[in-house]
Parts: C-alpha cells; structure tokens; sequence
C-alpha cells in the first residue's frame, strides 16, 4: 500500500513558535504509531521564527530536541556559534534573504499538509492562503474560516450573526488611543460607562492571550489600552463575567459536526493569562466538566453553531464562560488551530470522546483529504 506524505509545518514566525515545536512532537509520534506507520510516510517542515523553511534532519532534529535551534544574535549572546550548538544540541542557523522565499524541495512530495502553527502567520489565514495556492489538502480551517478565528472583532460578528450569546464589548482602533489629548479620555469615558469594571482589554489578532490584560480602574484601563496598541491596530474591550466558569468543547469534521464532551478550566490566577496557560501546574484540566447534562448538550449544540458561522474546517476548540448562578452560557472565542501536546484539551476532550490521539491525528487528515 502506497503511503500518504504528510507535510507537518511547524514552528512558524509567532509567539508560539515553541508550542507549535511542542505540538508536532506529538502529531509525529502519532503519526509513526503502528496504528498510523503503515497508512503514513512523515516529512517534517520546521519554519524558523525568520521564516525560512527547514526540511530534512534540521526539522528532525528540532522535533527531537523540542526546542528551536540555537541562533546568533548580538543582542542575544557573547557566546560563539560552537558554544551555542553545544548548548542546544543543534547547529545555529543564519538565513539570507533570498532563502526566505524559497520553497524547499521536498515541498513538491508532499500529498497533505497538517500545519500545526500557532498564533498569527500560523492559523490566521495567511499559511492556508499559500498552501491553497499550492493546491494541496492541509488539515483545517481554510482562508476564510482562519482569519474569522484568530480576528476576535471579526469572530464575535460573526457569533452576533449566529445568534449566540456573548459579554458586551467595545471595539477600540490604535488611532483612538495614540490620538490627541481630547480623544483618548472621551474613548475611556465611554468604556467605563458602557462596560464598566472589570473589565478585559485584547489585541484583536493575537492569540495565547498575549497582550490581554484584565483592569479595575481608569489607570490599568489607560495602560492596558496603551499596551495592547503596541500588538496591533485593532482592539476589543469586554466586559467582565461575575464569577465564570470556564469551560471547553472540541469540535471534528466537516460538514457531519460532531462535538465532544465538555471540559473545564481551573485556576489560581486572576485569569486565564499566557503564564497560567503555558505553565505546568498552573491550572487543571477537569474532563468531563461538572455541569448539568442540559448546559454541556446547550454548549455542544452552540460549538457547532459557532464552528459553522467562521466556516470551520476540520478541527477548533471553542470556549465559553458559564455563570453557574444564572445559568447563562457566553460563547468567548474559536480556535481553530488548538495547541495539540498529549496534555492540551483538544485531544483529551477527544479521547475522553472515545477516539485516542492517534486515530484522531488520522481523522484529522482523512478530513482535509475529504475537503
């Protein structure tokens, strides 16, 4: 039996580029497990943090390592390249101009692609758009269904479209906050008066909660607004939830949805930031989540509506605030390329769901084939 060539794009030029090292680790091994080896040849494609493109035993030797290659920079480190090869394990990379905007090779073997990036240049629609421009199957959401994902001002239209249920917000452009002296403190006049406190500030175009912050008073408003300028030119500002619980649901297929079980996330922290998230020990995983039967069927129900309005593809994992006092259920956002290590909740919520990780590695790319 002739083997399918899975092109696995990993890495990428985001904040996420070591979760997305993380994540492919494990998609190889699924990918090499006797349930898959025999349906599946691997060819890892590293993306640098520059862009430039690493076929070949670089990729493998970053999956084995699970960690980026050693780089030279000025500003990084005194140490010699040697020193840093040592240190890492790995050979530093420079890469010229030129090379950025070549395509390796081994690009022309590959018969699907499952690009497990993370972040912006990863699952915001501007890797899909090259790999449809390549006329390949890959793994997920395509053009449309990314951008939507990862633009939350965009994604939370397309939710009020869909009749689902979400936080008050306010839509903030870069313009209004690095503006003259009478803009900026009528812009936070209105928040205050429309949001209130407390309440959360968010790049529009980010993802991992990178550059998110959570403010009680007009200070941390001015400063978290100021701060999330800096990430990009679009802004939201929500309202807080009284008491959240935070709670999960996956989401596999393409036209014939089908949804898994519901999880939930618990913490220490003020919130769910990018520390909580990426340290081990800092929160808990708890699947299935403790809630009624009606609310997991109401989350269920309104993870494939959510799923649909983006035009999903394949794979997402949608996330909820559910106020056990009310009994109310906020849809929060989409990702439609969700971390995928052995511990992150997409899988889990899946193998809890009755399929194991690597038959849902397969289902995953019978599904961009299907597309």
């Amino acid at each position: 039996m002739t083997k399918l060539r899975v092109g696995l794009l990993f890495g990428g030029c985001s904040g996420e580029h070591e979760v997305s090292i993380r994540s492919a680790q494990a998609i190889a091994q699924a990918l090499s497990n006797p349930q898959n080896s025999d349906r599946y040849e691997l060819m890892p494609i590293y993306i640098q943090k520059d862009g430039c493109w690493r076929p070949g035993d670089l990729a493998q030797q970053v999956l084995a390592a699970g960690t980026p290659p050693a780089t030279l920079t000025a500003e990084s480190s005194q140490a010699t390249g040697s020193d840093l090869a040592q240190t890492e394990g790995l050979q530093p990379l420079t890469t010229t101009a030129v090379e950025r905007w070549q395509s390796p090779a081994q690009v022309a073997e590959v018969d699907v692609w499952f690009p497990i990036l993370h972040g912006p240049n990863g699952e915001d629609g501007t890797i899909q758009g090259l790999l449809k421009l390549m006329q390949v199957p890959f793994v997920g959401a395509g053009v449309l269904g990314s951008a939507m994902g990862m633009d939350k001002l965009a994604m939370k239209m397309a939710f009020a479209q869909a009749g689902l249920p979400q936080v008050k917000y306010q839509a903030v452009k870069r313009s209004q906050i690095w503006s003259n002296p009478c803009v900026f403190p009528k812009l936070c006049d209105q928040i205050e008066a429309e949001l209130g406190y407390p309440c959360f500030v968010k790049p529009a175009n980010l993802g991992s909660s990178v550059g998110i912050a959570k403010v009680r008073n007009r200070a941390q408003l001015e400063a978290a607004l100021d701060s999330a300028a800096s990430y990009d030119r679009r802004l939201i500002v929500e309202a807080g939830v009284p008491s959240p619980r935070e709670i999960e649901c996956a989401v596999l297929g393409n036209d014939n949805l089908k949804a898994s079980v519901v999880g939930e996330i618990t913490y220490q922290s003020d919130f769910y930031d990018y520390e909580t998230k990426y340290t081990e020990g800092l929160a808990d995983l708890l699947i299935p989540a403790s809630i009624p039967e009606a609310i997991a069927q109401q989350v269920q129900e309104m993870s494939i509506r959510a799923f649909e309005a983006i035009d999903g593809a394949g794979i997402a994992r949608v996330d909820f605030f559910y106020v056990e006092s009310t009994g109310e259920v906020f849809i929060n956002e989409i990702n439609t390329m969700p971390g995928f290590t052995v511990t992150s909740m997409y899988p889990r919520l899946w193998a809890a769901s009755g399929i194991s990780f690597a038959e849902l590695v397969h289902q995953l790319v019978q599904l961009a084939l299907e597309r």
